[in-house]
This record gives structure tokens, sequence and C-alpha cells, in this order.
């Protein structure tokens, strides 16, 4: 069973070899696309389920390092520690699920299917129901728990959590999406425009042949988004 009391001790100093692991270079010519979310944001699980999920189907995936990073507008309280996340206690229970899935699989087929499965209860207003996906793929659930409940998750916590906090530009809104350092505002719906962008190798994927040059919105207007101290 999942423990309901979990309390995470925010340090102020992450050693440089952390960051490195959380942030990763570009192997191979890759492009890095960085997803900032948080589990029970409507904006952040459209994104997820409409949008991002195409980079499996178009040949995006050859060519980035996708990074999930769940964790969003929530914050470390200064009294004793204790993780608040927008949308209460479920979402800071579903952020850290999602992040042990990622860190237990290191393959973003088996991962990304959780996270698809989870977001897409979250549009339905069923993701009380979010061990069901497990079974519904096949995957084991005893690893992710057991890295929920043994500390790994809130290790992870604090990792996500410092890195979304030194955000350069700092997020604004969820989702934040970046691509290779480069912040898309309110653009991150043509994030694939972005990354064709900005890739340089010669393999070419059909994604980015029908994908004419873009510019980043950064005038407020485009898609459904949640404001950092609003309700989603």
């Amino acid at each position: 069973m999942i423990s309901r009391t979990r309390k995470l001790a925010f340090s102020l100093f992450i050693p440089f070899t952390l960051i490195f692991l959380i942030s990763p270079p570009c192997y191979a010519g890759k492009v890095n696309l960085s997803v900032y979310y948080e589990t029970l944001c409507p904006a952040c699980a459209n994104f997820i389920v409409r949008n991002l999920m195409t980079i499996f189907n178009n040949g995006l995936t050859e060519i980035i390092n996708l990074r999930m990073v769940p964790w969003g507008n929530a914050h470390i309280t200064t009294v004793n520690g204790t993780v608040v996340c927008q949308n209460g206690f479920e979402e800071c229970k579903l952020n850290t699920i999602q992040a042990c899935a990622v860190n237990v699989w290191h393959d973003v087929n088996k991962y990304y299917a959780l996270i698809y499965c989870m977001e897409f209860l979250v549009i339905e207003g069923q993701h009380q129901n979010w061990q069901t996906c497990f079974s519904s793929l096949g995957l084991s659930i005893k690893p992710v728990v057991d890295c929920y409940n043994n500390g790994t998750g809130a290790k992870l916590d604090n990792l996500y959590g410092y890195e979304t906090a030194h955000l350069n530009p700092p997020q604004t809104f969820m989702p934040w999406v970046v691509v290779n350092n480069r912040p898309l505002g309110n653009d991150y719906n043509n994030f694939t425009a972005y990354v064709c962008n900005t890739y340089k190798g010669n393999i070419i994927p059909n994604a980015c042949k029908q994908n004419p040059a873009a510019k980043i919105n950064l005038t407020g207007e485009g898609h459904p988004v949640s404001y950092t101290n609003s309700t989603s």
C-alpha cells in the first residue's frame, strides 16, 4: 500500500553531477525536448494525450531525447518540508508515481504509455483509477510503488523541483515545453517545428518534412495553460 504521509527535505545544494543526470546533453545530434508539467493539470493532460503522443507516429522519436518532468507548480513548505501541489495531495502522489516510472524503466515507450494512460484518465475525470493502467499495459506496478515508498521517489521530486525552480527564464504556466533550453511559451503545441528547426542531423523524419519554420509566440495568446498559483 502506498503511504499517504510523505515529506521532502528540499536541499539548498544539489551536486553538479545530479544536475547533469537530469539535464542530459544532446547525443548524436539529438534534440532535447523537455516537458515540465503536473499530473492533474487539464492543459497538461490534453497536451500529453492529444499532441505530444504524435512523436511516436511521425518518426520524431528518432531525433529527440524526451524528458518528462512531473513537478509543475508544486512547492516545498518552509515549516516542515512538506510537498504541496497545486491540485492537492493526489497530484503530488501521481507526480511521484510518474517520476518513478521514468526512473524505473528508462524506456520511453514503456513510461510514456503509462503516463499517457494516466493522463487520459485525468481527462476522463477518473484519475483515481490510475493503478488500472499497469494491468491494461501489462506493466508491473511493484517496482514503481517500491520507488514511491522507499524514498527514491522523494529524491526524484527533489531533483525535479530544483530543476523546475531554476529554469531560466522561469516557467509561468503549465505545460512548459523547452527545446534545447529554448522555452516555447504559448506556442508549445507547435513543438515539432521547433525540434525540426533545431535538429542538424542527416536523417530527416517525416514530421520534419511537413513543418515550416516556427517563431515563438510570447504574446500571451495561444493554447490553454495552467498558471502558477492559479487553479487548473
